[in-house]
């Protein structure tokens, strides 16, 4: 068992209310359960509690064992100086303050309901793909909805939050933190980062310098992955071009190209390699130099994906990657990758940007863009699918995403609501905890 299955019964009150006692017997009437703080300092803060007639306001704290309190150095913290109410599965030994005073020890062990300690024990020790997939069909449609938009919430913070660290490395230059992001959607799962180190080696001012030549564009970016190749007999008079540019402009901009063990095409569709991506990359630019100035005036989703339709240039319509060549094709960049382009590198800018701004409308506009594009298609999704729980737009897709990362992969349970509601099933046959009234007034004081 766990601490956090603790935290849960506490913030909901799924545990026997009747007849509270400290563990020295004098009685306890809980008035606030306070409010789950998630950062560092005791669980709970900003409870009332009447304990043996005298009325208490501060945290609560709680481990499964009472003598936790030592082997976690709280004794030792000020910040524990203002527990009010230890709550424990078991009390091992009796706590104290800095000044010396006994902190009353609530004990759960004897009034938690047998359907909810076999209910976890289920979810914690299985091998199931996710936690909960046996009880899943259990759980009703609307509240899995009104989750995911929850977890849709939580999964655009996470990255507003990764982007505006890439802006402040930018110096708060939204282009710059663009074109870093629109590389990295570019790479993928494979080769993301490496498209990312690459757009971070190379300025954005110097790229939009030379916005007016493809070529140049092409040097630049193909000079700074390292993937040109040395000199062969016979090669194709663009690639020499290529080398003859970058090794000009990498003088002239002091520049120090990427290591080609950078890079993965082992395993790859070759629409999906690197010098493919790099390439649509450099069409981009050499169309439009300022992508999140036009993304941001965009009128709706279908202007979005026209932004970033683009065809290659003639050497890479007959080749994948330099040397060999293929049958001829536009290479034009594809609607899976636009669409990649758009969940990954345009939604979270305009979250990030309406949150920097505290202007709402940019972070609407990230959810509507997600909600209106379709669900993505992949093993995660899939395995969904196969459970019963289907994605009806990018945004699900994007929030099942996150509630198998963040959730089901850390057994976090407690803190999903499909595990609380799976966990707040009552067997037919096991008493209620509380009457109609005592259930009404503890539901007024958890929310």
């Amino acid at each position: 068992m766990k601490e956090d299955f603790l935290h849960y019964l506490w913030r909901l009150a799924r545990f026997d209310l009747r007849d509270l006692r400290t563990t020295e017997g004098h009685p306890i009437t809980i008035q606030q359960f306070g409010i789950h703080n998630t950062d560092a300092g005791p669980d709970f803060d900003d409870a009332r509690i009447r304990i043996d007639g005298l009325q208490w306001a501060g945290k609560v704290e709680m481990h499964l064992r009472s003598g936790e309190w030592y082997d976690h150095g709280h004794d030792a913290d000020p910040a524990y100086d203002g527990v009010i109410l230890h709550v424990v599965m078991e009390e091992d030994r009796p706590v104290f303050r800095s000044d010396g005073s006994r902190i009353p020890c609530l004990e759960l062990r004897e009034r938690i309901p047998a359907g909810a300690r076999i209910s976890y024990r289920r979810l914690m020790h299985n091998e199931y793909w996710v936690p909960c997939q046996t009880q899943l069909p259990f759980v009703d449609r609307p509240l899995r909805s009104l989750w995911l938009q929850r977890v849709l919430a939580e999964r655009l913070t996470r990255r507003g939050e990764a982007y505006a660290a890439t802006l402040a490395g930018c110096g708060r230059d939204w282009e710059e933190a663009f074109f870093r992001s629109l590389a990295r959607a570019l790479g993928g799962k494979v080769n993301g980062q490496a498209m990312e180190t690459l757009a971070a080696s190379l300025p954005l001012r110097v790229v939009l310098r030379h916005q007016h030549s493809l070529l140049q564009l092409e040097a630049l970016l193909f000079g700074q992955s390292g993937l040109l190749p040395e000199p062969e007999p016979e090669e194709a008079s663009y690639v020499k071009q290529l080398r003859r540019e970058y090794a000009l402009l990498r003088v002239k901009y002091d520049l120090r190209p990427l290591p080609v063990t950078s890079w993965r095409f082992l395993r790859m569709r070759p629409n999906n390699f690197p010098t493919v991506r790099i390439a649509q990359l450099a069409c981009l630019y050499h169309r439009s130099g300022q992508l999140f100035g036009k993304a941001l005036a965009a009128a709706g989703t279908t202007e979005l994906r026209n932004m970033f339709s683009v065809s290659l240039s003639n050497y890479w319509r007959i080749h994948y990657r330099f040397g060999k060549t293929a049958e001829r094709s536009e290479r034009r960049l594809g609607g899976q990758a636009i669409q990649s382009i758009l969940i990954n590198a345009v939604a979270p800018a305009f979250f990030t940007y309406g949150r920097l701004r505290a202007d709402d409308r940019y972070r609407d506009r990230a959810v509507e863009l997600l909600e209106s594009l379709p669900a993505e298609k992949n093993s995660v999704i899939s395995k969904w699918r196969a459970l019963g729980w289907s994605a009806a737009s990018a945004g699900e897709s994007q929030a099942l995403l996150e509630l198998r990362d963040n959730y089901c992969n850390n057994s976090r349970c407690t803190s999903c609501a499909v595990g609380c509601r799976i966990l707040g099933r009552t067997d037919p046959g096991e008493p209620t905890l509380l009457n109609v009234h005592e259930a009404e007034r503890v539901y007024r004081l958890v929310g």
